[in-house]
């Protein structure tokens, strides 16, 4: 048995995603065909809870859109280096004690600089440097979130498509090891949509800050509620 979330837009609450644990039957080992039996199982057991459809965002999803919404696929502007991988772009502007960013990373294979050993060698994460702007860790994923959502900003088509899942999964994910999440973002964006905010607050930092600052935004506890956000700069 394994435990994952299934995160779910909040369309008109106090919160604008929540999460849903659910215990379900893990299927171990590397092989793509493993990680959809567990996808299969986790959603089963989701729709069983009542939570349907369901996307799983990876490049194991059973569904081809599901790989569409990875961080290895969606790419974000920027001024120098043109269109670039999500995930080159979080993991160069990662700025540590002793260390970063690595702008260089911007440049190479996703998969390359998520491993890049200098991300695991430079101390303590203090915070991400993008285009010249310093963002703190606090609200936890708002700079990830931030990227997501300028990433599906170029990707009209992509944002009509997931605003007909009512909750969204990534097997990749182990909330014990990490805290950003692909799929909370997709949740997020169906959020921003549908409370049509989206478009307002996307390419502004401020803007963007001052609405999770609004909405108490923070990681999603399994109970649904969200964890009372820290005091964090505007």
């Amino acid at each position: 048995m394994a435990n994952r979330p299934i995160f779910l837009p909040n369309l008109t609450g106090k919160s604008l995603v929540d999460e849903k644990a659910i215990d379900f039957d893990w299927f171990p080992g590397f092989a793509i065909s493993q990680k959809q039996k567990s996808i299969e199982s986790l959603h089963n057991k989701a729709t069983k809870a009542g939570i349907s459809p369901i996307l799983d965002v990876s490049s194991k999803s059973l569904d081809p859109k599901g790989a569409a919404y990875s961080a290895f696929r969606l790419k974000v502007e920027h001024s120098m280096h043109g269109y670039i991988p999500l995930e080159c772009a979080f993991q160069g502007s990662k700025v540590f004690s002793d260390g970063g960013p690595y702008n260089d990373l911007y440049t190479q294979k996703p998969i390359d600089a998520k491993r890049d050993q200098r991300l695991r060698q430079s101390g303590t994460l203090e915070g991400f440097e993008f285009e010249g702007t310093f963002w703190k860790l606090i609200p936890q994923s708002a700079f990830y979130d931030f990227l997501y959502l300028n990433a599906l900003a170029q990707k009209r088509d992509l944002i009509d498509e997931i605003l007909e899942y009512a909750g969204f999964s990534d097997i990749e994910f182990n909330p014990k090891k990490s805290i950003n999440c692909q799929a909370r973002s997709c949740a997020l964006t169906v959020s921003l949509v549908k409370r049509d905010v989206f478009d307002s607050i996307v390419s502004n930092k401020k803007l963007f800050l001052q609405f999770l600052h609004e909405y108490n935004y923070g990681r999603a506890t399994p109970s649904g509620n969200q964890q009372s956000a820290l005091p964090f700069d505007l």
